[in-house]
C-alpha cells in the first residue's frame, strides 16, 4: 500500500472501509462538522493543505475532519485502483458513514473541490453547504491538462523521485508570490510524495460536472485566485450560472492557494457564511 513510515505530519485517527481501504484524519473540535478535503498535489494531506485553516474553525465551535485522500498523507496508497472522480466520492461518502456523521458543510480544493461537488450530486443528502476553493469538475480534462501548473506538477511526478527542490518548483506556481512558501510544508510533501504509486496522475479523471450544477440545492461559498496556473478562474463564472444558490470570492494577486494568501479573509469568509448562510 505504499504507507509512509516517518513523515513529518501529525498523526490522528485511522479507520478501515469496507474496501478494505485504511484512512487517516484529524479530528479536531467539537459541534457542527466541516469535513476538509485537500488537493491533488505530489505529497498533498489534509494537515498541509489547511493547517492554517481549521483552527480558527474549531475556535469558533465546529468539528473540523481533515481526511487524507486514499493516495495521499498518511492513508493507504493502492496501486491497483484507478483513481477516478466517482472512487474518490464513494470513498468519502463511506467515511462518513463509518465515522458516523450523517451531515456536513464539504469544503474541497482542487480535486477535493471536485470530489465535493461530486458528493453533492452523488449523496446530497449528506452535503448541507459546499466551500470550494478553485474546484476542478467544471472543465473538460484536457482545459486543465494545459494549465501550465499541472503540466509541470505532471512532468516532475512522472520524473522520478521528488526531492525538495523539486518540490519547490511545484509548489512555487501555486502561489502569486512564493516569498511566503514556508520549508517545513516542503519537507511535509517531500516526504509523502515519495510514497505515492505511480499511476496516481495518470488514472485521474474528473468529468465536467458543469451541466450538471443545477442539481444541487444547498447554498455554495467559492474562493478563486485570478492568477491560478492550475485551475482557470473562469470556473467561478460557471458555478456562478449554473448553480442555484452559489456565491465566489474572486482575488487578485493571487494563486490556487487562497486559503493560504488570503488566510484571514478566508478563515473569517467561511465562519460567517456557516453562522449566516
Amino acid at each position: 500500500m505504499n504507507q509512509p513510515v516517518d513523515v513529518p505530519l501529525p498523526t490522528g485517527h485511522y479507520t478501515t472501509l469496507a474496501n478494505g481501504l485504511r484512512l487517516h484524519y484529524l479530528d479536531e473540535g467539537s459541534g457542527p462538522v466541516v469535513l476538509w478535503l485537500h488537493g491533488s498535489g505530489p505529497g498533498a494531506s489534509g494537515f498541509s493543505n489547511f493547517k492554517g485553516n481549521y483552527p480558527v474553525l474549531a475556535a469558533a465551535g465546529y468539528r473540523n475532519i481533515l481526511l487524507d485522500l486514499p493516495g495521499f498523507g498518511r492513508s493507504d496508497k493502492p496501486e491497483d485502483v484507478r483513481y477516478e472522480l466517482a472512487f474518490f466520492v464513494e470513498c468519502v461518502a463511506a467515511f462518513l458513514q463509518q465515522i458516523g456523521v450523517n451531515r456536513c458543510t464539504v469544503l474541497g480544493n482542487s480535486l477535493g473541490g471536485a470530489i465535493a461537488l461530486g458528493l453533492a450530486l452523488g449523496h446530497p443528502q449528506l452535503v448541507e453547504r459546499l466551500v470550494l476553493l478553485a474546484p476542478g469538475g467544471v472543465e473538460e480534462r484536457e482545459t486543465y491538462f494545459q494549465m501550465p501548473g499541472i503540466v509541470h506538477m505532471v512532468n516532475v511526478f512522472n520524473a522520478g523521485p521528488i526531492g525538495l527542490e523539486e518540490m519547490r518548483s511545484m509548489m512555487r506556481l501555486q502561489l502569486f508570490d512564493d516569498s511566503i512558501l514556508p520549508e517545513p510544508l516542503l519537507l511535509e510533501r517531500v516526504a509523502v510524495a515519495q510514497t505515492q504509486p505511480k499511476n496516481l496522475f495518470s488514472t485521474m479523471l474528473v468529468p465536467n460536472m458543469r451541466a450538471r450544477l443545477g442539481e444541487i440545492e444547498c447554498p455554495i461559498l467559492g474562493f478563486w485566485g485570478s492568477n491560478d496556473h492550475f485551475n482557470p478562474v473562469s470556473g467561478a463564472q460557471y458555478i456562478i450560472d449554473g448553480a442555484r444558490q452559489a456565491r465566489f470570492i474572486v482575488l487578485n494577486r493571487c494563486g490556487h492557494w487562497v486559503q493560504v494568501e488570503h488566510r484571514e479573509l478566508f478563515n473569517r469568509s467561511c465562519v460567517d457564511f456557516l453562522q449566516h448562510g
